[in-house]
């Protein structure tokens, strides 16, 4: 019965599907460390009025890419799952998607508070659905897991379960490219379930396309520069998070991404960076030193709600940037 009522939310039958307030602000249905949700109505004020074009170097949950007006958005990742998964969003029925959300969780026995509540499964919200969703969970990446080498809807609806139910909603996966994030305390909840509604239906209804690539195979040249706008948000070099893990985001890829964005500046492009001058103690001299040459716009927020952070204090105080050269 329930998975009828959702179906129902995503058709717009309850007020929640394809009508999109133009203000409204679109939540990514991914929860990336570091999204820039909450800093929207800081950053998109800063971007250029009139973008033709806009390129995300790196879009990760594209908090950014569906929420910016450009006539074309160029959306850029290395995360070859995210990315399919995006096209899926786009490629498949809306009804179709959540479906396959559904048999999954019901195939793999996971919770479903948004029909039975916390206390069916023994929990309660405090304490989260760990405890009852690991095992369940643990069979889940173990058969995503198989489909390796596979590339179909299913794998890739697969995927977003995983994220829905993993710690913190996150993607990690070993140098084997398995997947290895534990379980999480949450599930498949009507917030997701909205965001993700909304998610879909904006990125059907702009000119959002999404590339499985790396930012340093950018070939800013096979672009009209008039009215091309770039924008960076990668893995921050000083705050420790999934990206960091196995040396996923060092001082070399720093270097590299300020020299092409220095390179975007010689050709006459708009640019913004944003990233963290300060954090938990640590400072990024490099990027202090490069943004010299630019204007840096420092934003109010904080990331209190990852637990990759550490409680208020001087110690864990974050300097946000964004850094334009406009």
């Amino acid at each position: 019965m329930g998975n009828l009522i959702l179906i129902g939310i995503c058709r717009g039958e309850y007020g929640l599907g394809n009508i999109m307030d133009k203000k409204e602000l679109i939540k990514s249905p991914l929860n990336f460390t570091g999204g820039k949700f909450r800093l929207l109505n800081q950053i998109l004020p800063l971007f250029p009025k009139e973008i033709d074009t806009m390129i995300d170097l790196f879009s990760g949950g594209s908090n950014v890419g569906v929420n910016i007006e450009a006539k074309k958005i160029i959306s850029i990742d290395h995360q070859n799952q995210l990315i399919s998964l995006f096209n899926t969003f786009i490629d498949q029925n809306k009804d179709k998607v959540f479906q396959g959300i559904f048999d999954i969780i019901d195939k793999y026995n996971l919770s479903k508070t948004f029909e039975h509540g916390y206390k069916y499964y023994g929990c309660n919200s405090m304490d989260g659905l760990g405890k009852y969703n690991k095992s369940k969970f643990v069979k889940l990446r173990e058969g995503y897991n198989r489909l390796v080498d596979e590339e179909s809807f299913y794998k890739d609806i697969m995927f977003y379960v995983i994220t829905i139910y993993a710690f913190n909603n996150q993607i990690r996966f070993n140098k084997k490219g398995k997947c290895n994030i534990p379980v999480g305390k949450r599930d498949f909840n009507l917030n997701l379930q909205r965001n993700l509604s909304k998610f879909i239906d904006r990125i059907k209804s702009i000119d959002i396309q999404f590339y499985a690539m790396d930012f340093k195979d950018l070939s800013i040249n096979t672009y009209d520069k008039k009215g091309l706008f770039v924008y960076a948000d990668p893995p921050y070099l000083i705050t420790r998070a999934t990206y960091n893990e196995q040396n996923g985001w060092d001082l070399i890829k720093e270097k590299e991404l300020l020299e092409l964005l220095d390179q975007i500046d010689l050709k006459g492009i708009k640019f913004a960076l944003s990233n963290v001058i300060e954090s938990n103690g640590k400072r990024n001299y490099i990027l202090e030193k490069w943004s010299k040459k630019y204007k840096v716009h420092y934003l109010n927020y904080s990331y209190n709600n990852s637990n990759y952070q550490k409680s208020k204090s001087r110690s864990s105080k974050t300097i946000e940037v964004l850094i334009t050269n406009y």
